[in-house]
């Protein structure tokens, strides 16, 4: 009975001094908190008592200390804050909060990872601060058809673990970037694919690991600026219309800050020299500024438009103001643009004028630049038949019809079984008296022209004959001539 004693004692100073040895053990906490440069960082100490003085280390090095002190006057009951600064790295970029001293670190660094110890009476509380660097190349300001270059770089206290890295853009789709070797599990070198004014916004970068367990999402933003309208955009006029052309920048949309400038050229072919209509520039705080260049032909600059858009008027179109107009932008020495391949039709007649009862004439439809191989011309008589119709063959710049009957023409430019622009050319019958008098006048030409013909058959016979008897008269003249010498020599 006395040993059975023996050992129940022994079996409660055994647990007696285990539980004694896992106080300091409990005590010792040992979190892993994620932070990321150039923002904040808090670092939670929780279960402190609210009148407990509270001490912040970074590697054993004093950070910032805070102490309640508890001051009587009179009747009532002051209470004091009293801030103490260390001399660590991030003293001055840090603060305690004063209700429930955790500890905020600004403005992180990636030499700010590594062991931080919040202390209080015999309590310690560390924290492992895994810091992570996010850069994108050229601070995050692209212009269309550039390639990103982002460059992740971690420091921690504990070795180093292998990432896995899923970026997502602005749509919140996956993008699979291409992984550029590193040497080191400190560094990520990743290069994306070519960007498009539509990929601006905020993407998201998510890193895990398993060991230690990380799950975190950095976020960053991406301003691609350039057009809404795409890179190559066909418009439709006919002669003597009004065209507006106009082109969309996206900066107010994606909150760009920096300024660029910009000019709109013309060029009525690719080989064409290309002549400047109008620069402008875009200021810091997103102010147009536009100046017209060229006076080769005439247009406007609207005035009631939006700050975003550049835009020029062309009152009335003519046949030689086809070609392409191209918008663009310049930022850093780097460029990007958008055209506009304006394309004019028009219409005409030969002869010019009415048709006459028995007459021929063509109607000659044409556009001012080869077609798409989805569009074509289209002649058709109004009110016809399937034979009143004419159609051009692929890449044809015009089509001709050839009529012997009045009638209204309508010429029309389709594409893709699409109407985009037609024109009409109204036949007009010639009057009965025209009719008379065009065949008077052509017998009479004929009749003129007859006499003049014979005209010139009896001139010719008559001078034939006239040259016929200067040569015999000449040869006359040689014999009598060659007589007489003979008779002086006898």
């Amino acid at each position: 009975m006395e040993s059975c004693g023996t050992v129940v004692s022994s079996m409660l100073a055994v647990f007696l001094v285990l539980h004694l040895g896992l106080i300091p053990i409990m005590a010792q906490q040992n979190e892993l908190q994620i932070g990321v440069t150039g923002q904040a960082v808090i670092l939670n100490c929780t279960g402190i008592p609210h009148d407990k003085q509270v001490t912040w280390k970074y590697d054993k090095v004093l950070i910032r200390s805070f102490t309640t002190m508890h001051l009587k006057e009179t009747s009532s009951l002051l209470t004091k804050l009293i801030f103490s600064k260390g001399k660590a790295t991030m003293t001055d970029r840090s603060e305690i909060s004063p209700n429930s001293k955790h500890l905020k670190v600004l403005d992180l660094r990636l030499s700010d990872a590594g062991i931080y110890t919040c202390e209080y009476d015999s309590h310690t509380v560390s924290i492992s601060l895994h810091v992570f660097k996010l850069t994108i190349s050229l601070s995050g300001h692209f212009l269309p058809n550039e390639v990103p270059e982002l460059t992740l770089t971690q420091n921690s206290s504990h070795p180093l673990r292998d990432l896995n890295i899923t970026l997502f853009n602005s749509n919140n789709n996956i993008v699979r970037p291409k992984h550029l070797e590193n040497k080191t599990r400190q560094k990520y070198i990743l290069k994306l694919k070519q960007l498009e004014a539509t990929d601006s916004g905020t993407w998201t970068c998510h890193v895990h690991s398993d060991s230690p367990l990380i799950n975190h999402n950095i976020s960053f933003d991406v301003k691609v600026l350039g057009f809404r309208n795409p890179d190559l955009e066909r418009r439709y006029a006919t002669v003597d219309s009004t065209v507006i052309l106009s082109w969309c920048l996206n900066f107010q949309n994606i909150n760009w800050k920096e300024g660029f400038t910009g000019q709109l050229n013309w060029k009525q072919q690719e080989s064409a020299t290309a002549h400047e209509l109008l620069d402008f520039n875009i200021t810091a705080r997103g102010e147009k500024h536009e100046t017209k260049k060229s006076s080769r032909f005439r247009f406007e600059i609207p005035e009631s438009k939006p700050e975003s858009t550049i835009e020029v008027k062309l009152p009335k179109v003519h046949f030689n103001h086809s070609g392409q107009y191209q918008c663009q932008l310049a930022y850093n020495k780097r460029y990007a643009h958008s055209t506009i391949e304006l394309v004019v039709m028009k219409v005409s007649a030969n002869p010019v004028g009415p048709l006459p009862r028995g007459a021929k004439m063509t109607l000659i439809c044409q556009v001012s630049s080869p077609l798409p191989s989805n569009a074509h011309l289209l002649w058709e008589r109004v009110n016809g038949t399937h034979m009143d119709i004419k159609k051009s063959k692929q890449h044809e710049v015009k089509v001709e019809v050839n009529i012997s009957a009045a009638g209204l023409w309508n010429c029309h430019l389709i594409e893709d079984n699409d109407r985009k622009i037609s024109l009409s050319y109204p036949v007009e019958e010639a009057p009965v008296w025209i009719s008379y008098v065009v065949t008077g006048a052509s017998i009479g030409g004929s009749v003129l022209v007859f006499g003049l013909a014979c005209l010139c058959i009896i001139s010719g016979i008559s001078w034939q004959r006239r040259r016929q008897r200067a040569k015999r008269m000449a040869r006359a003249r040689q014999h009598l001539l060659e007589n007489k010498t003979c008779q002086c020599q006898q």
